[in-house]
């Protein structure tokens, strides 16, 4: 239990008055002895067992009363079941909202989802509470909006729900910085989330260098988790992870490959419809679904030859979370691939040659060119959707050229050198060449995601049974994506806002690994880097809500039905948009698609050191985070002046047997 108005309860010492008076009173008379006293005081001490008793209680009650009334002037707050602790009101009260499409679940009772559920609590508890200023951080934008008043929750656009994932990092830093550029007093941050493992990214080093950031604020910072952990085990969800527009002499299709997910996987068989809607048509297609993951791949939908670009739709029925039940898709001509080589010897040239040449479908169209690096000046970057470079890094022009490159989204794959130099690109440098006689192998890779993630069907690429002979080092920041034994990274790739840099270690070339040779890993490497970079160059393209890639989101206008008004809200908002000659599909990061929640330990350890509480809850949950309690305390002072009162009553004379009284 906690007060609103701690101060009163510095008259708490006045509960010892009666105590006090009584022990004065006991003071004022003095003891005489008188002879004839003796048998009075032999009757009184029969009955004096019952009077101390009775004294006693109603000293106590008074004491009781006086506490009460106390303690009801300091307003008593009642807190959740799991003792969410509120501390004396703050100066500044910081809101992180977490928005994604997880926390569109819904619970049972009013049917709420987690957001809805969150933001109810959060305006009762703030408005019982109190706070000089109140600051809104959504898990969509990050930037800091201040509120007129709590109620704000319930109908800003920017506390609504959103596509986008949550970066909790992200949104604590936010916090911070507003409380190191504002004089905000006493503040207490309030986070509303579900604790999804890919929004918390709680192996991240950004949490200690934060939570020692924290520690460093004078006045302190306050901690609230209200979490909601709970999952839907039956909730399923789609995914289209591939769409292209074929055609024949004959017809013209929209090819789609799915991915339905169900959480908690299971081997029984479950029956599910999966609705398209393209050009206003729409059909149906029965399905079943085993495991975890169920993939369909190019399932065809007959268009009109003469439709070059559309958008469409999957869905799949309704259920615990309605935001991850349908998908949105657009379709145009596919792009050449145009890929660009640069490399300083042939034994290289011809395997990326050859990878980047062969079509993974026959209606796309491959362009591999070799170019040498002082012919670049000359390069049309326009059309360009893949650099792969062998040799020295490049500097001055050409490097500012790679550059705008990947900041417009392309991709660069980087191989070393013969001769390692001095030169530094996207804050990676070459160091010495490693290896001998017998061939390293790889220790482990990232078969989850990224380059060389596990194939549609789910089989993984055969990484370990590369022969790396020898390999370069490499300095600077980067993300391993395969290792070698020893530790030494093989595949890393640079952060980058916008496009994709990798740096591979070896090259193709026979006396430096198996690239060529055992050509799968390489090939789909390369296929994948190039299928990332034409995203950007397409009419059509698919985007993660958040992320407008080079897009100018002031431009888009939105041809799908439903969603949100404002149009500063259109990235964070799945559905279909046109921006001059472009579609553009915005959906749900596949993150979101992931389920696993962050454990309690691991909660407790992001905060350790902080001035942390945690309260749990449910969607659709009526319980409130806290509450005033004061009444009980006037109820309780009320009763105990009456009880007070009725013993100091004085006792009534019995009548004896000769009519008297006694």
């Amino acid at each position: 239990m906690s007060f609103l108005q701690q101060w009163m309860l510095a008259g708490l010492p006045l509960v010892a008055l009666p105590l006090i008076i009584h022990l004065i009173n006991q003071r004022r008379f003095q003891t005489i002895q008188w002879g004839a006293m003796m048998f009075l005081l032999a009757a009184h001490r029969m009955s004096r067992g019952y009077s101390r008793i009775r004294q006693w209680l109603i000293m106590l009650f008074r004491m009781l009363a006086i506490a009460g009334l106390v303690i009801a002037a300091s307003r008593p707050l009642a807190s959740g079941w799991l003792g969410l602790a509120a501390g004396s009101r703050a100066d500044t009260t910081i809101i992180l909202l977490d928005r994604s499409p997880s926390m569109q679940q819904r619970g049972a009772g009013t049917g709420d989802s987690k957001l809805e559920t969150g933001r109810k609590q959060l305006v009762s508890t703030f408005q019982t509470l109190g706070s000089g200023h109140w600051v809104l951080i959504d898990s969509a934008n990050h930037t800091p909006q201040e509120l007129e008043s709590p109620a704000a929750l319930q109908t800003l656009p920017t506390a609504g729900p959103a596509s986008s994932s949550a970066d909790l990092p992200v949104m604590l830093q936010a916090a911070y910085d507003y409380i190191r550029n504002n004089n905000v007093g006493r503040t207490e941050i309030w986070i509303c989330s579900d604790l999804r493992e890919s929004d918390w990214t709680a192996e991240s080093g950004r949490w200690a260098t934060l939570r020692d950031a924290f520690l460093e604020f004078p006045q302190g910072v306050r901690f609230h988790l209200l979490a909601y952990p709970q999952t839907a085990p039956a909730n399923v969800s789609i995914r289209v992870t591939d769409v292209r527009r074929v055609q024949s002499d004959e017809a013209a299709e929209v090819l789609i490959s799915l991915r339905i997910t169900r959480d908690g996987g299971g081997d029984e068989k479950v029956p599910m419809q999966v609705q398209f809607e393209i050009d206003g048509a729409r059909s149906v297609m029965n399905v079943e679904l085993t495991g975890l993951h169920t993939d369909f791949k190019d399932h065809r939908l007959p268009i009109e030859k003469s439709t070059k670009r559309g958008w469409g739709r999957v869905s799949i029925p309704a259920d615990a979370n309605p935001d991850d039940d349908d998908f949105y898709f657009a379709f145009d001509v596919p792009p050449s691939r145009r890929t660009i080589i640069v490399t300083e010897e042939p034994q290289s040239e011809r395997p990326l040659k050859l990878v980047s040449g062969i079509a993974p479908d026959p209606a796309l169209t491959m362009k591999p060119e070799v170019f040498a690096a002082d012919q670049l000046s000359t390069l049309e970057w326009d059309d360009v959707s893949l650099i792969l470079w062998q040799g020295a890094l490049p500097t001055g022009a050409i490097a500012d050229q790679l550059r705008k490159f990947v900041d417009r989204g392309g991709e660069v794959v980087f191989m070393p050198p013969r001769q390692p130099g001095s030169e530094e690109l996207f804050g990676i440098r070459w160091t010495d060449w490693a290896g001998g006689d017998d061939p390293t192998v790889v220790e482990t890779w990232r078969g989850d995601e990224d380059l060389l993630g596990r194939t549609l069907s789910g089989a993984a690429l055969p990484v370990g049974q590369l022969e790396i002979r020898k390999y370069c080092g490499l300095t600077g920041e980067h993300t391993p994506l395969a290792t070698l034994r020893g530790g030494a990274p093989l595949v890393a790739r640079v952060p980058t806002k916008q496009g994709g840099v990798y740096f591979l270690a070896t090259t193709p070339a026979i006396q430096d690994s198996s690239l060529a040779t055992n050509g799968v890993v390489l090939y789909a490497f390369v296929q994948r880097a190039l299928e990332a970079g034409v995203a950007v160059l397409g009419k059509a393209r698919q985007l993660n809500a958040g992320i407008t890639a080079g897009e100018v989101p002031a431009e888009w206008t939105r041809i799908s039905d439903g969603g949100q008004g404002l149009s500063t809200e259109y990235p964070y908002h799945r559905g279909v948009y046109s921006s001059a000659d472009r579609l553009l599909a915005v959906n749900r990061p596949a993150a979101e698609d992931e389920t696993r929640i962050l454990a309690d330990a691991r909660v407790t350890e992001l905060f350790r050191g902080l001035d942390f509480v945690r309260v749990n809850d449910q969607a659709g949950s009526l319980s409130s985070l806290i509450q005033e309690i004061w009444r009980a305390f006037m109820t309780l002072m009320l009763i105990a002046l009456i009880l007070e009162a009725a013993l100091c009553l004085p006792k009534l004379a019995r009548p004896n047997s000769t009519g008297g009284t006694a």
